[in-house]
């Protein structure tokens, strides 16, 4: 399912190629035609033992074929042909659908004696599997379960700065494994980002392959031993998440924890789990999108794991659903909650993602954060200057800073950006106050953000695609700073300066930022 830009990007292309990951499906009883419903097994091509299912609805008549794919929130109309027991036919994703991919999927091969095998034809891929007849339930969604009565599930006491660490999705998908995660503990420490703080490893979707004949849920082939990588992790002095979904499946379709809340947090205290990232995903398949009801569902498992009694940060993936910064996560039992839909590396998407953050800054308190999703500093897909508009922005913002490059192979540049110790104590500032924009200026904007030693934070952003001057007023900053000559610190240049005057002017590159940090003589 990889080499995409963000998960949405790889959840589209599984949406589009009717991909699920499931256990056994109950078999209808055999019949003499297409028509009915038939679900397509293959083994998964990344090789970690799970199976993929695709699932369809068929109808023939003469030699022609007609039908839908099946996925639990779309359908995708399919059409062909039957001819001698040839049968070949294709997707047809509708253009009005929003968000899909406008290519098509071809089916072909071949239909004898009740038995249906097919090749799927998947841009550059194509897998061969046999189809097997199953009922219409089978390709539908759980019903929903009983959610607990709401209550304010109590704090933690983690995660009082915002949370420092990586996570595998944006730059490994579904080819991260236990040797990457080992070798990503291994670079963190070498590297010298576990010195400036960043501790988190954490392990994003599709570890898993499903549950024993007990219920407990299981990793696949690529993670062999969960207890023995965690065990690794911690000795290098570094703590270690997992992912999992309150919904039947994940957002890449594999096994999820509904119906299993308690017992998998009790799983993850046994392995030596200290972080969980609880992705919304197919759970709005089975029950509603409103505040309550997500309140609800997260509840749930921020009961579970105040119940197990292991410090576990939980990370709530619902992105921005329900204005979640306005209560109800932190009252769920999150650390942290995405505001925001997936971050992808490019500066459009990182730029839109982070000024919008600015007008819910002050929602958030110690131990319970916005999350406008993870750091894309070092993946290739933005300049060196739009990478330090990037730390500075969730540096402003005090968002978690949980990178997701591959830590092995950082260039001096990209380890310069994710290690500046100065910008970082701006985004772990012990007194927090929130940030708030004091000047928009055609494409300058200015930032501010009182900090616990009395000076400021102060970022000057060009998002223009010029280099600009960039002009810093005495009367932005607050009343204390109004007379005499003020001290300025360069976080980026890692330069000292002085203000005398009412105005400081600063060049400021495409894209880019000049980072201040302000103090009174």
């Amino acid at each position: 399912m990889k080499q995409f830009i963000s998960r949405s990007c790889a959840m589209i292309s599984m949406l589009l190629a009717g991909i699920v990951l499931s256990g056994s499906i109950p078999a209808a009883s055999a019949q003499s035609s297409l028509n009915g419903y038939w679900d397509l097994r293959t083994p998964n091509p990344s090789g970690d033992g799970t199976v993929l299912h695709t699932y369809f609805h068929l109808q023939e008549s003469s030699n022609t074929v007609v039908g839908q794919l099946i996925r639990w929130y779309h359908t995708v109309p399919v059409g062909g042909t039957l001819d001698h027991g040839t049968i070949h036919f294709v997707t047809q994703p509708p253009a009005t659908a929003p968000g899909w991919e406008h290519r098509s999927i071809v089916f072909e091969g071949i239909f004898s004696d009740n038995k249906l095998t097919l090749d799927m034809h998947a841009g550059d891929r194509v897998t061969h599997g046999v189809a097997t007849q199953v009922t219409e339930e089978a390709t539908q969604p759980p019903k929903p379960l009983p959610l607990p009565a709401l209550h304010d599930v109590p704090d933690n006491g983690l995660a009082r700065t915002p949370p420092m660490g990586w996570n595998s999705w944006n730059k490994f998908a579904n080819k991260i494994d236990d040797a990457a995660v080992r070798a990503m503990a291994d670079a963190m420490v070498s590297s010298g980002m576990s010195k400036v703080g960043y501790v988190y490893i954490n392990i994003d979707d599709t570890w898993e392959l499903g549950r024993d004949a007990k219920g407990n849920i299981v990793a696949n082939k690529k993670f062999p031993d969960m207890k023995a990588l965690a065990d690794y992790v911690h000795s290098k002095g570094l703590k270690i998440g997992i992912y999992s979904s309150p919904g039947p499946k994940t957002c890449a379709y594999y096994e999820g924890s509904f119906g299993h809340v308690q017992q998998d947090a009790a799983t993850y205290a046994a392995w030596g789990i200290d972080y969980l990232k609880y992705d919304l995903c197919t759970d709005l398949d089975v029950y509603k999108d409103d505040a309550p009801t997500l309140q609800a569902i997260y509840q749930e498992m921020g009961d579970a794991l105040q119940s197990i009694h292991r410090p576990i940060v939980y990370s709530l993936c619902e992105y921005g659903r329900a204005n979640v910064w306005t209560g109800w996560g932190e009252k769920s039992g999150g650390n942290l909650w995405r505001t925001t839909g997936d971050i992808e590396d490019r500066w459009e998407s990182m730029d839109k993602i982070g000024f919008s953050q600015i007008k819910i800054a002050s929602y958030v308190k110690p131990g319970h954060w916005n999350d406008p999703d993870m750091l894309e500093i070092g993946n290739g897909g933005m300049t060196a200057d739009e990478y330090r508009t990037h730390m500075s922005l969730w540096s402003m913002l005090a968002a978690p800073l949980i990178a997701g490059n591959d830590l092995r192979t950082m260039t001096d540049e990209t380890k310069s950006i994710l290690m500046n110790t100065e910008v970082i104590a701006i985004d772990q500032d012990l007194h927090f106050r929130p940030v708030t924009e004091v000047s928009h200026d055609g494409n300058i904007e200015v930032l501010l953000r009182p900090l616990s030693d009395g000076s400021v934070a102060v970022g000057l952003f060009n998002r223009g695609a010029e280099t600009t001057t960039a002009n810093l007023k005495r009367s932005m900053l607050p009343s204390a700073f109004s007379n005499g000559t003020l001290h300025m610190r360069d976080l980026w240049r890692h330069a000292d300066l002085a203000m005398g005057g009412d105005v400081y002017t600063a060049s400021v590159p495409k894209h880019g930022v000049v980072m201040l940090r302000i103090s009174a003589q």
